[in-house]
């Protein structure tokens, strides 16, 4: 906000209260009217309300409106190539290279809009593992962005540990601020940039907070391969009694990471992003942020009620400014609608945010083509195999440019956006994890069974959740209940206690037999046709564990 008026805001009088002496002068920023430290959450809700940036609504959530970006800007993202990382990076559609030159003009022009404003500034840090947790900077233009910083990440909980904050990493978010696609070769006005050799990413000219969220996961997914730790696009929960009995959950957004990882049998240990060190899987967030649109009372309880608390934040989510009733089935601003909120309003979440190391990988996939079973058991090179490919859909409006309908895709390492290094070095990481820990692997798809998107139908996310039980429980493992798929090689089983025999076989509910073994080798003949892409360096036995034609 440029407040030429000088007008007092409410949390003007402490706002410097948690100031740490590593000032913003050391990022260049100068001549501001006034820099918020480390607000609260209820001191940043006040000013969010003040500057008209959000509203309050039933149950105490503040709702913000993000105006014409309303999921990621995937085709806007930049890494700075620079001498010391460019020899890591896997250049391409995900990684798209920007001229250090031009990144230092944009962030002074950066620095000069903020001349007069306000800005907010969060020091936080990402990963609840002490031995690998970095200390990230966030500043950004909006009070609630700010808000939706100490949301999704872990702060410090001292007066003297704020003090003496030293960031390893800085993010700055000004959603008012354009770039000029003729001047900074930008694809647009909008823009996320990073640079690991200055230790600093920006973002320009949108308002959606996930692009805060996903920059921090990005500097993670460069920074500890390096330190043979493996970042996850992942969820990850854990039996109440046994710390080793830990569960991951691969998968894009809507494929169901956080539905299906929030069980009220077991605790939940994060819901997106962790990592995977010596000591165990640990969160890399503070936070949840769920996809919320159609959410139920009754098959996601504990996500519902947690959009009904005070000190979340609801995105892009319409209400009736009277009543202030707001409606999670309305999808008028965007299918993408979503939910920030601390992690202890999920009842059963681990509050360490670590565990053990997981006994089950489970890979999601949401099937639009509706060929896939269910559940099938994995070998390692077949995990492997998978998880390299990322076969799924994005699910409307998750990215900027997708419609409402789901979208095949195949995202490498089940978050091919975020991902920095090659896949296969992330893959090599897991390889060597399953050995060590032993861990069983599965793939789950959430999609559509009895014929594509259009004609089939989703499954029934009461008949994965009882899948998911039996695999976890080990109730799957009974001798010969297991079929070898003709052209995958993964194994499907035959039963499980309390789900038709019939929804376990893929093709039932399909018109003809005939019909799904064409759409199924399409499928097959296109995982073979991606897999291509990744060159060489993938041994071949993880080769062979693709699909048979």
């Amino acid at each position: 906000m440029n407040n030429l008026l000088k007008i007092k805001t409410p949390a003007e009088e402490i706002a410097q209260r948690r100031k740490a002496d590593f000032a913003l002068a050391n990022h260049g920023l100068s001549n501001l009217r006034l820099a918020y430290w480390n607000l609260p959450t209820e001191a940043l809700v006040e000013e969010s309300i003040f500057r008209g940036e959000g509203n309050l609504v039933e149950g105490g959530a503040l709702c913000a409106y993000t105006g014409k970006h309303t999921a990621r800007s995937a085709n806007d993202k930049f890494v700075v190539r620079e001498t010391n990382s460019e020899g890591n990076i896997w250049w391409g559609t995900y990684n798209r290279p920007f001229e250090p030159a031009k990144f230092d003009i944009l962030y002074e022009r950066m620095l000069g809009y903020l001349q007069g404003r306000d800005v907010f500034v969060q020091d936080i840090f990402a990963g609840a593992d002490p031995d690998h947790q970095y200390p990230v900077r966030i500043i950004t233009e909006l009070a609630w962005h700010s808000h939706f910083a100490r949301n999704m990440f872990l702060h410090p909980q001292k007066l003297d540990d704020y003090k003496s904050f030293m960031p390893e990493f800085t993010l700055l978010a000004l959603p008012g601020f354009a770039a000029s696609s003729s001047v900074d070769s930008s694809n647009s006005d909008t823009f996320i940039c990073l640079s690991f050799e200055r230790k600093l990413a920006i973002i320009g000219n949108t308002a959606y907070a996930g692009e805060i969220k996903k920059s921090v996961f990005t500097i993670l997914n460069y920074l500890l391969p390096l330190q043979g730790v493996l970042p996850m696009h992942c969820s990850a929960n854990v039996s109440p009694t046994d710390p080793n009995d830990v569960a991951l959950f691969f998968g894009l957004s809507g494929t169901g990471k956080t539905t299906l990882s929030a069980d009220p049998t077991r605790r939940l240990i994060g819901d997106d992003e962790h990592g995977w060190s010596d000591n165990g899987v640990f969160n890399f967030e503070g936070g949840c942020y769920a996809k919320v649109i159609g959410l139920s009372p009754l098959a996601e309880p504990q996500i519902y009620n947690a959009t009904h608390r005070y000190g979340t934040i609801l995105e892009n989510v319409p209400f009736d400014p009277l009543s202030r009733r707001f409606d999670l089935d309305d999808d008028s601003l965007t299918e993408n609608t979503r939910a920030s909120y601390p992690l202890q309003y999920i009842e059963n979440a681990v509050p360490a945010g670590k565990a053990g190391h997981p006994r089950n990988i489970i890979l999601l996939t949401c099937d639009a083509n509706g060929v896939l079973p269910p559940i099938a058991r994995l070998t390692p090179n077949q995990a492997l195999y998978q998880f390299i490919s990322g076969y799924t859909s994005k699910i409307g409006g998750t990215e900027v440019g997708l419609g409402k309908d789901p979208e095949i895709t195949f995202s490498a390492c089940f978050g091919g956006p975020f991902m920095v290094h090659h896949p296969y070095r992330y893959a090599d990481l897991l390889r060597r994890k399953i050995e060590r820990y032993h861990s069983r692997c599965w793939l789950v798809n959430t999609g559509w069974v009895g014929g594509p998107y259009g004609i089939g139908k989703r499954i029934s996310i009461r008949y994965t959740r009882q899948l998911l039980q039996a695999a976890l429980s080990g109730n799957l493992d009974v001798k010969d209940n297991f079929t070898t798929d003709p052209l995958f090689g993964f194994e499907v089983p035959i039963h499980c206690p309390d789900v038709p025999d019939s929804v376990l076989v893929p093709y039932n509910g399909w018109p003809t037999r005939a019909e799904y073994d064409r759409r199924y080798r399409d499928l097959a003949q296109r995982f073979l046709d991606n897999f291509a892409k990744f060159g060489t360096g993938i041994p071949p036995e993880v080769v062979a564990s693709g699909p048979r034609l």
